[in-house]
């Protein structure tokens, strides 16, 4: 009898727990997978909505670049360096511009930039990343992410909640969720499109998603997705 319940008590933690998984290795074997380590060092741009990005990471820090061409004002460029320092040119002009246009443009870029070099990022210093268990998408089996942001170094979205879906067998961000509050605040589920490699780092795109149901929680996306 005693060996009896042993094997019952087996099977129910067999069967009836979730696997409690390191987050950050499965972060880690991500970044590895995608190539994102080769940010360091490189010079990456690509063009998005009409406009050219360039992202130039180093040891000692980082900057970004977006130009375009306006119809009113010619040709804008704003270079952003660590995620802070913000400034705008028009026709290789210095704009004077206030410390809020400064934010909206800064965030502008920031938001753009983000997407595209995950997973690489998500061992900055204020992300917080909690392990949410596996969840089967399209008959593939995920570890899902929690992703918070700490208020220091977290910049003024630190309140936005990311939740990543990486694939469990080939270690790829296949899925990704986000809650935020700017311009009134929602919430997005995105699905990695498009993927292919180019000297041996990652990129993909993604098909943007917004739920019929706003209230529904940013963790349950999946759910709804599927």
């Amino acid at each position: 009898m005693k060996n009896f319940l042993s094997f019952l008590l087996a099977i129910v933690l067999l069967f009836g727990c979730t696997p409690n998984k390191d987050p950050q290795k499965i972060i880690n074997l991500a970044i590895a997978k995608h190539g994102g380590q080769l940010f360091e060092g490189r010079t990456v741009t690509f063009d998005f909505r009409d406009k050219h990005y360039l992202v130039q990471r180093k040891q000692e820090g980082y900057t970004y670049i977006r130009s375009f061409e306006d119809d009113s004002l010619g040709q804008v460029k704003d270079v952003l360096i660590n995620s802070t320092d913000l400034e705008r040119y028009v026709n290789d002009t210095l704009l004077n511009i206030d410390d809020e246009w400064k934010f909206k443009y800064a965030n502008s870029v920031n938001s753009v930039l983000y997407f595209f070099q995950l997973p690489y990022g998500l061992n900055d210093a204020a992300v917080r990343k909690k392990y949410l268990g596996q969840k089967v998408i399209n008959d593939r089996l995920y570890e899902k992410i929690q992703v918070t942001f700490g208020q220091e170094n977290g910049g003024k979205d630190f309140e936005d909640v990311f939740v990543y879906w990486i694939n469990a067998k080939t270690s790829t961000l296949d899925y990704l969720a986000y809650s935020y509050l700017t311009d009134g605040g929602g919430i997005r589920f995105r699905q990695a499109v498009n993927r292919r490699n180019i000297k041996g780092m990652t990129f993909q795109d993604y098909i943007n998603f917004k739920p019929q149901d706003e209230s529904v929680a940013v963790e349950s996306l999946d759910q709804a997705f599927i």
